[in-house]
């Protein structure tokens, strides 16, 4: 697919430091829940700064939408998506593997890495096909959740949150590990989808393998 040039319909706030971008969908563009493409600001300085964002959208809705965490402290591509507003430009590439379902079973996020899987939960819940899936989410505080309302309706007690740097009532106060997850997993026989920061990635792939996970049921972005 040549490069496409969208422009932005609309940037909301989804916490204090992420942003959903609401961007024109060209004719015929086709996508899997979980998948990305490549985007660039649409500048003389920045088209060839490529970075690669997930759609947080579905494949049937009218606009793509992207869930971007903003770097306000980085001199990056972040920090000039942030100052982005309606009508501005975004350039998208192909469309790209990322995390693909392969059936019921754990979703474990860091942070920002949770993206992937909105689409992916988001699809389940239209289809009626959530299940018992389960979200197990990782962030610092309880203001950097991203989309915690969205993701409790459509899980109920299947989201389960915890804070690394704040103590407060209604949250674990840990980080996930291998105790962890053995507290909250009572099967380790089921498909596990995992996205973070690399180190986190590959604590969380290391300590499901040790709990009894196959190799091949743990998911994550390469």
């Amino acid at each position: 697919m040549k490069n496409q040039i969208v422009k932005i319909i609309s940037v909301q706030h989804v916490t204090h430091d992420v942003k959903r971008f609401t961007v024109q969908k060209p004719e015929d563009f086709q996508f899997l829940a979980g998948q990305a493409t490549e985007v660039s600001v649409n500048t003389p300085a920045l088209k060839n700064e490529k970075r690669p964002f997930t759609f947080t959208s579905l494949n049937d809705n009218k606009n793509l939408e992207f869930t971007i965490k903003i770097y306000d402290s980085h001199d990056g591509v972040t920090k000039e998506l942030g100052e982005l507003k309606q009508g501005d430009e975004l350039i998208i590439r192909d469309v790209w593997g990322a995390i693909e379902y392969k059936g019921e079973g754990v979703f474990i996020a860091g942070g920002a890495g949770v993206t992937p899987f909105i689409a992916i939960l988001r699809q389940l819940q239209a289809d009626n096909k959530i299940a018992n899936n389960k979200l197990i989410f990782t962030n610092k505080t309880e203001k950097d959740i991203i989309l915690k309302e969205e993701f409790k309706d459509m899980l109920g007690e299947n989201f389960i949150n915890t804070l690394t740097d704040e103590k407060k009532e209604g949250y674990e106060n840990t980080r996930i590990d291998y105790a962890f997850l053995k507290e909250k997993i009572d099967n380790f026989k089921q498909h596990f989808y995992v996205c973070g920061p690399p180190k986190f990635v590959t604590a969380i792939s290391e300590a499901l393998t040790q709990l009894g996970a196959e190799t091949d049921a743990v998911v994550f972005e390469k």
